[in-house]
């Protein structure tokens, strides 16, 4: 599990490979991956896009932008945190990410960035 605080906001990323729906065979690498981000400032927060940079061991770089997560800008009220699963195809076996969340401070309306660390997909019949 990696874990990175920007700008008061923790960002906790857990990932798994999921065999049942990889094909290594076929260069299907299948990765899913929980975030939780915490708010641990005084205000509220919103996020409201991501950009993601996704790098396979290939040296295959791919950006992936957009607004909020998986199809939701959430607020966070001090204290809060909120969670959610997404995933990643990789065609190699062993791959990373990391990227940035914008999110906005709802009482001033600045925007700021928020780091999500890097983390490691690996498929775990390759690293025997």
């Amino acid at each position: 599990m990696e874990t990175l605080t920007t700008a008061g906001v923790e960002i906790r990323v857990e990932t798994f490979y999921q065999f049942a729906e990889s094909n290594s065979a076929n260069g299907e690498f299948i990765h899913s991956y929980r975030i939780t981000i915490s708010n641990h400032n005084a205000f509220t927060v919103q996020l409201l896009r991501r950009k993601w940079v996704i790098l396979d061991s290939y040296r295959e770089l791919k950006t992936v932008e957009g607004e909020g997560v998986v199809g939701r800008q959430p607020i966070l009220y001090p204290g809060d945190s909120y969670e959610y699963v997404s995933g990643c195809n990789l065609q190699s076996p062993i791959g990373r990410m990391d990227g940035i969340y914008i999110f906005q401070n709802k009482q001033s309306g600045k925007e700021f960035e928020v780091k999500v660390p890097v983390f490691r997909l690996e498929a775990p019949e390759i690293l025997n």
